[in-house]
């Protein structure tokens, strides 16, 4: 796992940033491997909507664990959001993280946002991410801040990032944060690569890799543009009307292949 570690680590120091796509289940997950995506984080939407459950409330730390342990071995480096650690106890958390790192994840994502809409205080998230390295030192730790998802304490953004990485955090996330100006001056202060999230009609790959941003991730977009897909297809279907245009669908042969894909290396 430290091999799978230092590449992960690698993928964060390219010329582009690191592009994330989030998986919600096995077939997604090995879908974007074999479309070349080296590494794949999971997204808590996706996996909890997928289980009929709410996300953000940690409600789904068995689920979460139990699609790592089937997504751990496969062709890609995963990383694995696990909301905030589905625990404010940091041993709880540490411990979580043990498992996913047990069961083949090389990085975990961990938020300070709460199902409230309030922030954590910012000594127990980083309370969390002190456990969690001491417990599993390879494990890329991602430490996300909510202050802009939730409009909260934004001025706050950076003091709380540099908190972050002192406890020991890889790499920090902010979410919500796509002004170019304001993604400058963050990169300037930090010594940590910075994750944001693609914005449609934001910035390009382009224009964060010279704004210093290591790593974009797709969030929960690729479950909400599926879901949304299935129901203007079956709906048009329905209501008489050609389906817009859209990539062919895969074959159920290809479908087949991609439940038990396992072949290949990661990195």
């Amino acid at each position: 796992m430290s091999r799978a570690f230092d590449r992960f680590v690698r993928l964060h120091r390219q010329e582009s940033p690191l592009l994330l796509p989030n998986a919600w289940d096995c077939a997604s997950a090995t879908a974007l491997a074999a479309a070349g995506f080296p590494a794949i984080g999971t997204t808590s939407l996706g996996v909890a909507a997928a289980a009929g459950l709410p996300d953000g409330a940690a409600a789904t730390a068995g689920t979460t664990l139990e699609l790592a342990r089937r997504l751990g071995d496969g062709p890609f480096l995963l990383t694995v959001d696990a909301e905030s650690g589905f625990s404010d106890d940091p041993a709880q958390v540490a411990l979580l993280a043990r498992r996913l790192h047990e069961a083949g994840a090389v990085g975990i994502n961990l938020e300070d946002g709460r199902p409230d809409g309030t922030l954590a205080p910012a000594a127990l998230h980083a309370a969390k991410i002190a456990a969690v390295k001491h417990a599993v030192p390879g494990l890329f730790v991602n430490a996300r801040t909510d202050t802009h998802w939730l409009g909260q304490q934004r001025e706050r953004t950076a003091a709380r990032l540099a908190r972050y990485t002192r406890a020991g955090a890889d790499g920090v996330f902010v979410p919500g944060l796509s002004d170019p100006a304001g993604i400058a001056a963050l990169t300037a202060s930090l010594t940590v690569p910075l994750n944001v999230l693609h914005t449609p009609g934001g910035p390009s790959l382009t224009d964060l890799a010279r704004l210093g941003v290591s790593r974009v991730s797709l969030g929960s977009l690729l479950y909400r543009r599926a879901l949304a897909a299935a129901v203007a297809t079956a709906t048009g279907l329905r209501d008489g009307h050609h389906p817009a245009a859209a990539p062919a669908a895969l074959t159920y042969a290809q479908v087949q292949a991609l439940a038990t894909r396992r072949t290949g290396t990661p990195g």
